[in-house]
């Protein structure tokens, strides 16, 4: 039996025939795999050797890829996951996942190497991939627009199509010549009319940034589409209907539900002066709510992976747990009669 292997990388469906084995294990905690929902599906996968298998392409070889920073010793998800990927399948194609996952279990395990996989350490993996499928997004639009080859993008290049005489309008609408120029420039720190590699990532994915000048532009997009009366700002009623419940959903997540603060008491803790009104500066310790990326999702999927892989609640994960749990990590992948049979499962792709 053939079977239908989805992966949340690419925005469209990838779909690759396969015939897998072993079976996946019964699904566990089916009603939380709406937590799995709420977080999105487009991001990068658990296993590096997904993307792999879709693009063809190992990020070991990118030239442009930086490791994620983080405060402990640092993972290198790419040592020896990608050799010989073809030992997983069988000469009929069947994928081995108990032996792919015990290959990726002592290179999460490092810190400490004690048997078991932390929080801390799974999610320095995940921020890894993510990390990773930023720089292969970027990689490719570079491909798409660096005309003259040199590594970076003028305003030019990514937008060709756009006449000077559009660019003089300086048109601030959504998606028009000034709106994108904004963007363009609020990208480009050192202000030379050119995105280098950094930059153009933080360009693709100002949710994901760390330059202040760039999240401000996001956070002001954001706004615009809350503030209906156009007065610059949010009002409770503008807060309560918008930016509160894209707030709650994520916030939910990261709580389990618990103890989360009412729209009234979450209005009057951001909102710093007291004049019952909003501004981009008090909305800032949530912007990562109203428009989380790559990083966010990382550190929300591996909650999730803790949560339903974890057996024994200590908040690890042995192997043990990994294995009898397969289809958490793999579970992308569906047969063809799981599409047929069972609708609420294919929602979530």
């Amino acid at each position: 039996m053939k079977v239908v292997v989805v992966y949340p990388l690419l925005a469209t469906a990838i779909i690759l025939f396969l015939s897998l084995s072993p079976s996946p294990s019964p699904r566990k905690n089916r009603n939380n795999l709406s937590l799995h929902r709420r977080v999105g599906n487009n991001h990068a996968p658990f296993d590096p050797l997904v993307t792999k298998l879709i693009d063809g392409v190992s990020p070991e070889n990118n030239s442009d890829s930086k490791p994620f920073a983080v405060d402990q010793a640092s993972v290198n998800p790419f040592s020896g996951v990608f050799e010989d990927e073809e030992e997983y399948f069988s000469e009929e194609g069947q994928f081995n996942i108990k032996a792919r996952l015990q290959i990726l279990f002592p290179l999460l395990d490092n810190s400490p190497e004690d048997g078991k996989i932390s929080l801390k350490e799974l999610e320095v993996w995940n921020l890894q991939q993510a990390n990773n499928q930023l720089i292969s997004r970027t990689q490719k639009e570079i491909k798409d627009h660096d005309k003259n080859g040199d590594g970076a993008i003028t305003f030019a290049e990514y937008q060709p199509l756009l006449a000077n005489e559009d660019i003089d309008k300086n048109d601030m609408t959504h998606g028009q010549a000034g709106w994108w120029m904004e963007k363009f420039n609020s990208a480009d720190i050192d202000s030379n009319g050119i995105l280098n590699f950094k930059e153009f990532m933080d360009f693709l994915h100002p949710e994901d940034s760390e330059n202040e000048k760039l999240q401000r532009w996001k956070l002001k997009e954001k706004m615009q589409g809350m503030d209906h009366d156009k007065d610059g700002k949010l009002n409770f009623k503008e807060f309560r209907t918008q930016a509160y419940e894209i707030y709650k959903s994520t916030a939910e997540f990261e709580s389990g539900g618990d103890d989360l603060p009412s729209p009234e008491e979450k209005f009057d803790e951001l909102d710093v002066n007291k004049d019952r009104l909003l501004t981009e500066e008090e909305l800032r310790p949530i912007v990562h709510y109203l428009h989380p990326g790559e990083f966010n999702y990382a550190k929300h999927y591996t909650k999730y992976l803790i949560h339903e892989a974890d057996d024994d609640n200590d908040g690890k994960l042995s192997l043990k747990e990994m294995l009898d749990n397969d289809h958490i990590f793999y579970n992308t992948v569906i047969t063809e009669n799981d599409v047929d049979d069972d609708d609420d499962f294919h929602d979530e792709f």
